[in-house]
């Protein structure tokens, strides 16, 4: 073999190994941190195992909001208005009253569904709204469908439990929908930025 072609090889074998001691840290973290907060990569709850997609920070006009994971279950592309187990978890970097959460969800929905879907859901987006609480900042919401149940919890505790497929979807899409939020963050949740 010749000189040039055995220091090319080995200029090579180094680079590679280089990456590899590069890549090794970021690939081996089993967390990531938004803004100081941290989410797993991996959630094992109600029997399912999540994988995060994609995370990021909400920024309302002026104010950054909270910080994001998504995360779903067995699949490895994002289907966040599928019938597939996922799950959203939010941490709060400001003080927000139950009232407003209900409103926002309200507004949300109007927007994003049309009349007779809304009509449909109606009830039950009522009972959801009725199960918001004031959050602090650090507090964390989570919304997740297992397949059979949606649920939200603040701070571990379960406060809504129940829906259907339809009511999932909707609430999902209020950050990961055609007309989101924030299309930025959706964006970052599903793992495209």
């Amino acid at each position: 073999m010749s000189t040039c072609l055995l220091g090319a090889r080995r200029a090579v074998q180094r680079s590679l190994l280089l990456a590899g001691l590069l890549l090794t840290p970021w690939a081996m973290a089993s967390s990531v941190t938004e803004k100081g907060e941290t989410f797993e990569r991996t959630i094992e709850e109600h029997g399912q195992r999540y994988s995060l997609i994609g995370s990021g920070v909400f920024r309302y006009m002026v104010w950054t909001a909270y910080a994001g994971a998504y995360y779903q279950a067995g699949e490895t592309q994002p289907q966040p208005l599928g019938d597939v187990p996922r799950r959203l978890e939010l941490a709060y970097f400001h003080a927000i009253d139950a009232p407003d959460f209900a409103e926002a969800t309200t507004e949300s929905l109007q927007k994003s569904l049309t009349a007779y879907e809304y009509s449909q859901l109606e009830a039950d987006i009522n009972a959801f709204n009725r199960s918001y609480q004031d959050v602090e900042p650090q507090d964390r919401y989570v919304l997740s469908w297992d397949g059979g149940v949606l649920r939200l919890a603040l701070n571990g505790d379960t406060l809504f439990k129940g829906g259907n497929a339809e009511l999932a979807s909707a609430m999902f899409g209020i950050w990961l929908g055609e007309r989101p939020l924030g299309e930025e963050f959706r964006d970052a949740l599903l793992g495209k930025n």
